[in-house]
């Protein structure tokens, strides 16, 4: 018995051994995928932040060199760009939280008694996804123009200005980024509050505690985990979105943002450096808010 005992333990390593060429094996196309598709585009995008213009070259021709004066530039000639980008973005995920939670917690608690409605309700949540993007967007800057019936009928009963707009105003970004990203905010916090047991709200409620009470103590501290997904889903590609501030679709001349700055680097001036500094300004932005935002409400474990 105890040969068999030391035979077995002994074999349990060689086993294990054996079995870790096999898992390398199998991760292996995602670390090929990741090294190809993420590391390769983002160690090229920093290389082209560094080059400088080519002494005899046209324009848009670039040589690789280490000038890092490319983020100063950028940073002094678009700081309020990137502020901007920063602010909407910021403001687009409170309102889409604020949206969002009841939404939530009504889908994820108050109907979770009748499977059918929860569902009919969740796929409304999700039904703009079946339309593009795009399409969603140039909608509503069809409904926020001077010509809509919505905008000509609140001007007729003088509840507007009649030299009032909204498109083309930061309102109208806003609103766009709010509308475009409220079901990334609404599926983290469903999520989080149908597992979310009543029991303890029955139990705020036992020890005389009110409705808000139970609310703030209660069921946002078990919720956190969906608010903290929900707002990084929201903000991080809101702060890098250039659709909805596009002078094509809401947004007007003194409402760009990075995205669109980016954009008319890389596609119009042809002055690559400088997109590909901003960039990484801005990837490097969100990293550090993030970090700080997960630190800050004790939910390290999501990264």
């Amino acid at each position: 018995m105890a040969f068999a005992a030391f035979a077995t333990t002994e074999a349990q390593p060689q086993t294990a051994r054996r079995k870790s060429p096999i898992a390398l094996f199998l991760l292996l196309p995602g670390i090929l995928y990741l090294v190809l598709f993420f590391l390769t585009p983002l160690i090229s995008l920093i290389l082209t932040s560094l080059q400088a213009p080519s002494e005899f070259g046209d324009i848009g021709v670039y040589d690789y060199a280490f000038n890092w004066q490319n983020y100063v530039a950028v940073i002094e000639s678009y700081w309020p760009h990137i502020l901007r980008s920063f602010g909407y973005a910021l403001l687009a995920t409170v309102f889409a939280l604020l949206f969002s939670y009841p939404i939530a917690y009504f889908i994820g608690v108050k109907a979770r008694r009748r499977p059918l409605l929860q569902s009919l309700l969740l796929v409304l949540v999700i039904a703009p996804f079946f339309i593009s993007f795009l399409l969603r967007t140039l909608a509503w800057k069809q409904i926020l123009s001077d010509e809509s019936l919505i905008i000509t009928s609140l001007k007729a009963l003088s509840l507007l200005a009649p030299d009032a707009y909204f498109a083309g105003t930061p309102f109208a970004v806003v609103f766009g980024l709010t509308y475009n990203f409220i079901p990334f905010m609404t599926l983290p916090l469903y999520t989080a509050l149908e597992r979310l047991d009543t029991r303890y709200l029955e139990a705020g409620s036992d020890l005389y505690a009110n409705s808000f009470t139970v609310f703030r103590k209660v069921t946002i501290p078990l919720s956190m985990p969906g608010i903290v997904a929900g707002t990084l889903l929201t903000f991080i590609p809101a702060a890098g979105d250039y659709i909805n501030a596009s002078r094509d679709f809401l947004g007007g001349p003194d409402t760009q943002m990075m995205g669109n700055v980016i954009e008319a680097n890389f596609l119009v001036l042809l002055n690559y450096p400088a997109a590909a500094a901003l960039s990484i300004i801005l990837m490097a932005a969100i990293l550090v808010l993030v970090g700080v935002y997960v630190k800050r409400s004790g939910t390290e474990d999501l990264l």
